[in-house]
C-alpha cells in the first residue's frame, strides 16, 4: 500500500469526520437582526468551511511556521487570548494590541480596535502580514499550500479543481470565521422564553440596561461603533484609535465596542489588555464620566451590592456551547498533515 494511498485515506476520514458538523445554509439566531454580510458572494458549504477551519489552525500562515491564527484566538476563550495583555507574535514579537474575541462577525461591519478593516474577507490579511504578528505574505502562502497535497484536495472538492488563489483562500476563511456564532446563554434562553433569570440577575439585568446598554447594545452586546472608554493613553503604545484610520481629532481615544458576550472568559480586557479582572473594569467605569457619539453622557455610579448583581447578569452571557464546540476547535488532523504533506 502506498503512503499516497493512505493519506488519501486520512484525508477521507478527515472529509467524513468534519463535514456534518457544519450547517448547508448560515442560520440566523432567532432573537438576532439580519446579518450584514453579504451571503451572495461567499454562500455557506461545509466543504469551504472545513479549508477555513484547517487554515485559521495551521501555523503555515506564519512567516516561520510557529504561529496559527488560533495562537491569538484560542476556542476557548471565545476566540481571544488570557494569557498576555498584548498579541505576541513570531520570534517573540509583541504586538500593538489585545487581540478582540471572534464571534458573532456575520453582523460586523467594521474590524479590528480601530476599525481599520471594513470587510470580513480581508480582515485575516491584516494579522498575516503584520510584521509584529505572522510577518507572512500571502503570494508566499499561496506557494506552500500549492505544495500541499494535504489542501489541493481539500479545496479541490471544494473549488472543482486543485487551483488554490488568494480569492479561494480568503474566503475559506471566511467561511469558518462566520460559523463563529455566540447565541446560547442563559440570557438567550430567557429572551427566548425557555428559562428565567435568578433574583440577582434580573436585577443586574435592570441595572445593565439603565447603565450600559447604550454602547453594550442587545442582543449582540456592542453598540458596533467606536466609543472612547474613558482611559488615559498609554505613554509607551501612544494608541490614538480610531483617529489612525480617520485622521479627524474628533476619534482620538475611540476604540470599537467590544461584545459582553462571553466576558468571563476574554480577559484581559479593554484594547490594551491593562484590566485582568471584571471588577476592575466596574471600577473604571464607576469613577469617570462618558459621553456616547450621540452625545449622550453616561454616568455610572454603583453600589458593591449593585456592581455584585451586575456581574451575575454578565455570566449569564456565558455560551458554553459555543466556548466547547468540537466543531469550532483544533481539527486533529492537522497532525497527520503536518507528518505527510507531499
Amino acid at each position: 500500500m502506498s503512503r499516497q494511498f493512505i493519506y488519501f485515506l486520512i484525508l477521507s476520514v478527515f472529509v467524513l469526520a468534519f463535514a456534518n458538523p457544519f450547517n448547508p445554509e448560515f442560520k440566523k439566531p432567532k432573537n438576532f437582526p439580519t446579518p450584514i454580510y453579504n451571503f451572495k458572494n461567499n454562500e455557506t458549504d461545509s466543504n469551504k468551511i472545513i479549508i477555513g477551519r484547517a487554515l485559521f489552525y495551521d501555523p503555515v500562515l506564519s512567516k516561520d511556521s510557529s504561529i496559527s491564527c488560533a495562537s491569538c484566538h484560542s476556542s476557548f476563550n471565545a476566540f481571544t487570548h488570557v494569557d498576555h495583555a498584548l498579541s505576541h507574535g513570531i520570534a517573540d514579537r509583541v504586538g500593538f494590541r489585545n487581540a478582540p474575541a471572534l464571534m458573532n462577525l456575520a453582523w460586523h461591519q467594521n474590524f479590528m480596535w480601530d476599525g481599520a478593516i471594513n470587510n470580513l474577507e480581508m480582515q485575516a490579511l491584516a494579522p498575516i502580514t503584520n510584521h509584529s504578528e505572522m510577518d507572512e505574505d500571502i503570494n508566499h502562502i499561496l506557494w506552500k499550500l500549492n505544495q500541499s497535497y494535504f489542501y489541493k484536495k481539500l479545496f479541490a472538492q471544494a473549488y472543482g479543481d486543485e487551483k488554490i488563489t488568494t480569492e479561494r483562500f480568503l474566503k475559506s476563511i471566511t467561511q469558518f470565521l462566520l460559523q463563529l456564532i455566540s447565541a446560547n446563554s442563559k440570557y438567550d434562553s430567557v429572551i427566548l422564553k425557555q428559562s428565567k433569570f435568578s433574583a440577582q440577575e434580573e436585577n443586574g439585568y435592570v441595572l445593565f440596561k439603565k447603565n450600559c446598554s447604550d454602547c453594550h447594545q442587545e442582543p449582540l452586546f456592542t453598540n458596533l461603533k467606536f466609543e472612547k472608554n474613558g482611559l488615559p493613553m498609554e505613554q509607551k503604545l501612544k494608541d490614538i484609535g480610531h483617529m489612525r484610520i480617520t485622521m479627524e481629532s474628533k476619534d482620538s481615544l475611540s476604540f470599537k465596542v467590544p461584545s459582553l458576550r462571553n466576558i468571563a472568559f476574554t480577559y484581559p480586557y479593554m484594547h490594551d489588555g491593562r484590566m485582568n479582572k471584571l471588577q476592575d473594569v466596574l471600577n473604571h467605569y464607576d469613577t469617570i464620566l462618558l459621553q456616547s457619539q450621540n452625545k449622550k453622557t453616561i454616568k455610572i455610579r454603583l453600589s458593591k451590592l449593585e456592581k455584585v448583581d451586575l456581574t451575575a447578569f454578565l455570566l449569564t452571557l456565558t455560551d458554553q456551547h459555543f466556548l466547547f464546540n468540537p466543531a469550532l476547535s483544533f481539527p486533529k488532523e492537522l497532525l497527520f498533515k503536518n507528518r505527510r504533506n507531499n
